[in-house]
């Protein structure tokens, strides 16, 4: 009598976590299935009507001037943070099932030669969870709203940051020319129109 018991709680249990694993994989394959949107990443050369003026700066004052744009410009629409440091490190928290669970996630910068920047996806820490790449970048993608101007690429396992569309008082262009964290060599073409 007391296996017959054992067994049918046993079997129980094991239904039971079948439900909850099946329940789990439903709800991130509906969580990150790809909408088809396009990527629209600009080839846009430099504007000969505009006057660019060359700046020069380091990953401590650029730190500031971000966290400054995310305060002002996106206040209360985000929860994350970027630090450079020799890697650019996005911090956030995601929201998973009731609970919420911090992540950490590094990029390596490559400046392109159109003045924007991408980011390649290097390290990345989800609390305890082990997830591939492109999910977790399509989770943040459908989690946070960044600006227009921010592609994610979650097949890609990279962001875009097409500087030429980011939206800057006065009509001002930027567009990067280095970008070596490493280095702390970082440089960036301010166009003015004229």
């Amino acid at each position: 009598m007391k296996g017959v018991h054992w067994k049918r709680l046993f079997y129980l249990l094991l239904i039971i976590n079948g439900a909850v694993l099946i329940t789990f994989f439903i709800f991130l394959t509906l969580l990150f299935k790809s909408p088809g949107e396009e990527v629209n990443i600009s080839t846009q050369t430099k504007d000969e009507n505009d006057v660019y003026f060359q700046v020069k700066t380091n990953k401590h004052d650029l730190n500031k001037i971000i966290n400054r744009y995310l305060e002002e410009e996106l206040s209360g629409k985000i929860d994350y943070k970027i630090v450079l440091t020799d890697e650019v490190e996005l911090y956030g928290i995601l929201p998973v099932f009731n609970s919420e669970v911090e992540m950490k996630l590094t990029f390596e910068p490559h400046a392109l030669e159109n003045g924007d920047i991408e980011l390649e996806q290097k390290t990345m820490s989800i609390g305890k969870l082990s997830l591939p790449v492109p999910y977790v970048l399509k989770f943040i993608q459908n989690s946070y709203e960044f600006p227009n101007w921010v592609i994610i690429q979650p097949d890609k396992e990279k962001i875009y940051m097409s500087l030429q569309n980011m939206e800057l008082k006065s009509n001002l262009d930027v567009r990067v020319d280095e970008f070596h964290l490493k280095n702390d060599d970082i440089s960036f073409s301010l166009g003015v129109p004229i």
